[in-house]
């Protein structure tokens, strides 16, 4: 079968087996897609009773998003639930190094809002519970996946497709499938009574303009404006404007939306600068050099010195993580990057790994004896070299995802303290 056949089939698997269809909708091409088809195949069922959609608005965005989030919602038959939330929660910021995140829709900074609060969204005045002003967006979306499954079986359709990036790769092909559900490989428990899919995971950029065309679905006219910008179709992105993933697009705004560009440059700091230098060496993209005097390890404690202490703090705890993991511990690599390891390297093959750490078959574990400054193999982003993290440090990616993190144990305790104060929202 086809990509739009195998959606379908597994969309009607999803319908079959739960209660509640809750659709997560970005107002991207993907999602929008995902919900058209989620959409077309409750009505022709007579399910549309079942199905809710889900929009987290980030505040700051491309006009045409809002416009085209707007024409959706108010063209949404009566049965679907609607849930527009604009609420203050924690937003990845990577414009400064000054702020780690940002908060859109917070009260207190109205003055400087990009727009007026969407008719009949959930916020800060109306939200049914008492909201947490140190939750971020990740977190408040498993919170409210949580909440609204606590009396119906549901499934959240997520619109990610595996060819976007790696991190998508890795959220559906997972290295254990112990947390799918019913061995569903598009599939992911979030909870006892709620889970996540991915229905369209394996479609092409081109597989969702061709179902646009031929379904004739509504989609966000800032593809078309991008596509006159020369910009290619793997290339268009419609994101939260000062995440890692949009500096390099963010100068498109000023030719794009020059009415939201001068909103944006008093929204958060070092937006004019991202939109200047993003996608340049300046902000650690492409292929960055030091000084000649330094080595990279050098090199990283020089940017370290010069960030604010908060923010230094932060990439400390994460070089920590990373030496415990690949200096005593040992990390998991695919076997042919393990083979291209220099033999002269100081580290120690420890053989395949544990049935309890999560891999398949095709890893081997390698025990390095010291941190690496940088090395030449094809694929040096597996492995632990002080360059990946001043490229982190440049790219203000506090995360560190560019060294392929995940959460801290910090930050998964920080987790836990949120859930459980939320706990009875379960």
């Amino acid at each position: 079968m086809n990509v739009y056949q195998a959606a379908i089939k597994r969309i009607e698997y999803l319908f079959s087996e739960f209660e509640q269809i809750i659709i997560s909708f970005s107002g991207g091409k993907d999602s929008g897609v995902m919900m058209n088809l989620a959409l077309q195949y409750a009505a022709k069922t007579e399910q549309l009773h079942k199905v809710g959609v889900y929009h987290l608005d980030y505040e700051a965005q491309y006009q045409m998003t809002t416009d085209y989030v707007t024409r959706t919602f108010e063209n949404l038959p009566p049965e679907v639930a609607k849930y527009w939330v604009c609420l203050p929660v924690k937003a990845q910021c990577a414009t400064s190094m000054f702020q780690n995140y940002w908060q859109p829709w917070k009260k207190e900074d109205q003055e400087i809002w990009c727009r007026t609060l969407p008719h009949n969204c959930l916020n800060e005045a109306n939200f049914a519970f008492q909201f947490d002003y140190e939750v971020s967006d990740y977190e408040f979306n498993i919170q409210f996946a949580k909440a609204v499954s606590r009396k119906k079986k549901t499934a959240f359709l997520i619109g990610i497709r595996t060819q976007e990036s790696l991190h998508r790769y890795k959220a559906v092909n997972k290295f254990s499938d112990k947390n799918e559900y019913k061995s569903k490989n598009y599939t992911m428990h979030i909870s006892k009574n709620c889970i996540n899919a991915y229905p369209i995971y394996d479609w092409l950029v081109d597989d969702i303009w061709i179902a646009n065309y031929r379904f004739q679905f509504d989609y966000n006219r800032l593809y078309d404006l991008m596509h006159k910008a020369g910009i290619k179709p793997n290339q268009m992105r419609v994101a939260s404007p000062f995440n890692d993933c949009a500096t390099e697009s963010l100068k498109l705004y000023k030719v794009i939306d020059p009415n939201n560009w001068g909103k944006l440059i008093g929204r958060v700091n070092g937006v004019n600068f991202a939109g200047l230098y993003g996608g340049t060496t300046a902000m650690g993209w492409n292929t960055i050099k030091k000084p000649a005097h330094f080595t990279w390890k050098e090199y990283m404690y020089f940017l370290l010195d010069t960030l604010p202490e908060e923010t230094r703090e932060n990439y400390l705890r994460k070089l920590h993580v990373s030496f415990a993991y690949w200096l005593e511990k040992g990390g998991a690599l695919p076997v042919d990057v393990a083979n291209e390891l220099d033999k002269t390297l100081n580290f120690e093959d420890l053989g395949a790994p544990e049935n309890n750490r999560n891999y398949t078959t095709g890893y081997r574990v390698i025990k390095f004896k010291e941190y690496l400054d940088e090395i030449d193999i094809r694929n040096p982003n597996l492995l632990p070299t002080y360059k990946r993290m001043c490229i982190a440090i440049m790219k203000n990616d506090t995360a560190c995802k560019t060294l392929g993190f995940g959460l801290t144990k910090y930050e998964l305790e920080k987790r836990h303290n949120i859930m459980e104060k939320y706990k009875s929202l379960l």
